[in-house]
């Protein structure tokens, strides 16, 4: 699995297909682990990803709040 190229939107789909897969017992004993490890990753990816955003959302938040002190004190 290669998680450069996924997205939080079909990381999130992988991770709720390994929950099914589990809760519905469709997975043998030998896959679990398999399975444990790369919903581990997944779920890694996705905070990631969620961290990021956040960051990102907080510098434009700032951005914003810095152009409109700057419009006021024009005024």
């Amino acid at each position: 699995m290669n998680n450069t190229s996924m997205t939080y939107t079909e990381a999130v789909a992988a991770i709720e297909e390994i929950l099914q897969q589990i809760e519905t017992g469709e997975m043998d004993i030998d896959e679990l682990a398999e399975k444990v490890k790369q919903a581990s990753e997944l779920l890694k990816f996705c905070k990631g990803k969620l961290f990021q955003t956040e960051k990102e959302i907080e510098k434009i938040l700032k951005e914003m709040e810095n152009s409109d002190e700057g419009r006021k004190s024009d005024e």
